[in-house]
């Protein structure tokens, strides 16, 4: 039952404790509700007979009391059930989610926009606040008070129970019956949401190039399309959802005029006393209003399984799992026959075959879209070879856990990733614990103090959200002197030098030369100058290995590599004319 809950709602396991425990309280809160009218049944009972005797006014002012009490303790146990047990399980949810997108491997994401995994973080677990505190607890108290009413009032007189309960089982069928629909309803509403955030978050990351290119007026024209299509399909489902729910509401409304009705007629007949007719009007009246409640919560928990089934996508998706005990020999990357697709239509590697040997530097150039990038992620178990093996020592990297493998790399990107810190402090990610003397003599190595002097507050200085406060080679810099600490035996340069000038990048390499001393280096670059000084350089083409061999070698054949050579040479000679 616990699994099934939590599943259902995505909950944590004390989350769905704590579900059970709020619906409990909101049953009894319903039924205590339901005392002050049993004590006024008694109360006109008594006066209907020729008054209240003196001996029973304190037991009715004790039973006021009560009652007052009563209501305040399980009002009291019902908010601390839900409410406060609402926040600490939107905190477990929000870190669970966090946690769980940790380890799951890159293919996911590239499923998946940044905006849709923020709003299913962000607004599902808000929404799902609501149905933890409000609409299940609500329901389920609603529905089991009501079902142990309708037995007192079966007890009671089994005509009049008939006439007061027949339009519970029809109206909350409307809802019920509806439930295909109403999730098409919250489907559709939810991808224009989607969508919609999507353009939002595209329009901030690309305002410079449509800047540049005048294209704003025309984007902002169709972002502002989506924004209306958010407000027609909320308008179309909140409509939707109102015909079935109010339908349902008005059928229960139905019931106080079939109880008068039944009422009335059995009274004339002599078949029903009067205190019990009032008793059944007064029941009735109390009876529908949290029904009323709840069908509103019955449409709105099905309208939840559309934030539920986000977040579950994320929960049930499978992570890459190993062993956190390394038992590499040595660290040569051995690519032995292998394949990678991102889907079923686009194959990126076939049939791969090379070793990046400890104490060289493989190169992977070709043209773009060979899978030089895919080879790297594949190294380091990013993503997982869909067929043949990828080692490291002899060690196959599918087995090893992501996190214990990665111990063994050093990776510097293509795209940096920095944070609004300090610069010693972003360069510090690569090795956590690390002195500050570390730490610059790293970024020294990457030549950053030639930048990080010169700022206001030098190597404390605030970078900005994503380094924006720096140039592009100055970003790079930091990454490089990232990998520089970390100092890990396998180094993974994806176009590490691709944004510095000149000076700079024959000044990183020959930092890096130091670096890479007896250590596995795969560089990937399309500057062939930047490779010329490898030790083996592997020609991807078509998701092939289509050559392989050191630089001389692959010079004295005339084959992709001695082309890609040739058109840069000539490029550099190239001058701009107006001509």
């Amino acid at each position: 039952m616990m699994e099934k809950l939590q599943h259902t709602f995505a909950l944590s396991r004390q989350g769905a404790v704590d579900l059970i425990k709020g619906c409990i309280a909101c049953i009894f809160s319903n039924i205590v509700l339901m005392l002050p009218v049993g004590l006024l049944y008694w109360l006109v009972g008594d006066l209907m007979g020729g008054g209240v005797p003196d001996a029973k006014l304190p037991l009715y002012g004790v039973g006021c009391v009560v009652c007052l009490a009563l209501i305040f303790i399980t009002t009291w146990f019902q908010y601390n059930a839900t409410y406060f047990a609402t926040y600490v399980e939107s905190g477990v949810r929000r870190i669970s989610l966090a946690e769980k997108l940790r380890k799951l491997p890159l293919s996911f994401f590239g499923k998946k926009d940044l905006a849709d995994l923020t709003s299913t973080i962000m607004a599902d677990c808000t929404f799902l606040e609501q149905s933890f505190s409000h609409f299940i607890p609500e329901l389920m108290g609603a529905i089991f008070s009501t079902v142990l009413v309708c037995i007192g009032l079966f007890c009671f007189d089994w005509r009049m129970a008939l006439a007061a309960v027949w339009v519970v089982p029809v109206s909350f069928a409307i809802v019920a019956l509806t439930f295909r629909a109403q999730q098409a309803l919250s489907r559709r509403q939810m991808s224009a949401k989607m969508a919609c955030a999507d353009g939002i978050q595209e329009c901030l990351e690309t305002m410079q190039d449509l800047k540049a290119n005048n294209a704003e007026a025309t984007y902002l024209k169709g972002l502002d399309q989506k924004i209306k299509a958010v407000e027609k399909r909320a308008i179309i489902s909140e409509l939707g959802t109102a015909v079935f729910v109010v339908s349902a509401q008005l059928i229960l409304k139905l019931g106080i005029a079939t109880v008068a009705l039944t009422g009335a007629v059995l009274l004339a007949n002599g078949s029903l006393d009067v205190l019990t007719f009032f008793m059944f009007l007064l029941v009735a009246s109390r009876l529908y209003d949290p029904l009323q409640t709840a069908l509103q919560n019955l449409a709105a928990i099905i309208a939840t399984r559309t934030n539920v089934a986000r977040m579950n996508e994320i929960l049930d998706h499978p992570v890459q799992e190993g062993s956190t005990t390394l038992t590499n020999q040595g660290c040569d990357i051995v690519f032995d026959h292998v394949g990678f697709a991102y889907n079923e239509k686009e194959v990126v590697l076939k049939d791969v075959s090379f070793t990046a040997k400890q104490g060289e530097v493989t190169a992977l150039v070709g043209p773009s879209g060979g899978g030089k990038t895919t080879v790297s992620r594949l190294a380091s178990r990013f993503w997982d070879a869909k067929q043949g093996t990828v080692t490291v020592g002899g060690m196959d990297v599918s087995k090893i856990d992501p996190e214990t493998l990665l111990s063994l790399y050093s990776i510097v990107f293509q795209d940096v990733t920095l944070f609004n810190n300090t610069i010693l402090e972003n360069i510090r990610i690569g090795r956590k614990g690390a002195t500050d003397e570390e730490v610059l003599e790293a970024a020294r190595l990457a030549n950053c103090d030639e930048f990080a002097e010169k700022l206001p507050d030098g190597w404390h200085s605030l970078i900005g959200e994503n380094g924006c406060e720096l140039s592009g080679g100055e970003r790079q810099r930091i990454s490089i002197a990232r990998a520089f600490l970390k100092d890990a035996p396998i180094i993974l340069l994806d176009e590490a030098t691709a944004s510095l000038d000149v000076e700079n990048e024959t000044l990183i390499q020959s930092a890096l030369s130091r670096l890479i001393a007896n250590k596995t280096v795969l560089v990937i670059a399309h500057r062939m100058r930047t490779v010329a000084g490898a030790d083996q350089i592997v020609v991807l083409a078509n998701g092939t290995v289509a050559e392989h061999g050191t630089p001389a070698e692959l010079m004295r054949k005339d084959g992709i590599y001695r082309h890609m050579v040739t058109l840069q040479t000539e490029s550099q000679n190239w001058v701009l004319s107006a001509e």
